[in-house]
C-alpha cells in the first residue's frame, strides 16, 4: 500500500466517523440549535467524502449550498421562531421509538448488505477531467433548470415564512404587553382620581 492510499483511507475513516457521530448528535440531541450545528458538520464530511472521489466542483457545492445556504437557512429559522414553551410528554413516545428503531435498522442492514453484495472493483465510466465543470453546468440550466429554479424558491419561502412568523410572535408580544402596561396605567389612575377620606 503506497503513502496516498494510506492517507486516502485514513481520512476516509476519519470522515466516516464524524459523519456517523454528527448523524447520532443530529438524532439524538435534545438542544435544536447544537443539532443545527452538527448537521454543518455532517455536510462538511460529505464534501470531503467527495473530494476523496476528486470531485471538486461537487464538493464546492455541498459547502456553498448544504452548509453555505441549508444549514444557515435553518440556524436562521431556529433564531426567529425558537420559543421557551414547556414540553408536554407525547403520548405513545415508546412504540414510536421501538417503531423508528426497528425502521433504521432494516434500513442498516438493506445498506450493508448493498455494500457487501456490490461489485465495488467494476471499471466506472471514463472520468471527464476538467470538463466536468462544464457538463455540469450545461445540465443543470438545460435539463435541470426547473429543479433547480424550485430549489431556490423553496429556500426563498422557507426564510421569508420564518421572518413573517418571528414577526407574528414580536407583535403579539407587543400586543400584550402594551396592554397589560395601559391597564396598569387606567389602575393608577383611578386610585389617584379617587376622593380622598377627610376626617370631619
Amino acid at each position: 500500500m503506497t503513502i496516498s492510499n494510506a492517507t486516502q483511507l485514513i481520512c476516509f475513516f476519519i470522515l466516516s466517523i464524524v459523519v456517523i457521530l454528527g448523524g447520532l448528535g443530529v438524532v439524538l440531541l435534545p438542544n435544536i440549535v447544537y443539532a443545527a450545528f452538527l448537521l454543518g458538520g455532517v455536510f462538511l464530511s460529505v464534501a470531503g467524502f467527495y473530494l476523496l472521489l476528486n470531485a471538486s466542483f461537487v464538493a464546492a457545492a455541498q459547502i456553498l449550498i448544504y452548509v453555505g445556504a441549508v444549514n444557515v437557512l435553518i440556524l436562521f429559522a431556529i433564531m426567529l421562531v425558537n420559543r421557551d414553551e414547556e414540553l408536554v410528554r407525547v403520548p405513545g413516545l415508546l412504540i414510536r421509538r421501538l417503531l423508528s428503531g426497528v425502521i433504521c435498522v432494516g434500513l442498516l442492514g438493506l445498506l450493508v448488505r448493498a455494500a457487501l453484495v456490490t461489485p465495488w472493483a467494476a471499471h466506472g465510466p471514463i472520468p471527464l477531467g476538467e470538463e466536468a465543470t462544464t457538463r455540469i453546468g450545461e445540465h443543470l440550466f438545460s435539463d435541470y433548470l426547473l429543479p433547480f429554479e424550485l430549489a431556490s424558491v423553496l429556500l426563498l419561502i422557507a426564510m421569508v415564512g420564518a421572518i413573517v412568523l418571528a414577526r407574528r410572535e414580536g407583535l403579539y408580544t407587543e400586543t400584550i404587553t402594551s396592554e397589560s402596561t395601559g391597564q396598569r396605567l387606567l389602575e393608577n389612575a383611578n386610585i389617584s382620581l379617587l376622593p380622598e377620606n377627610t376626617p370631619s
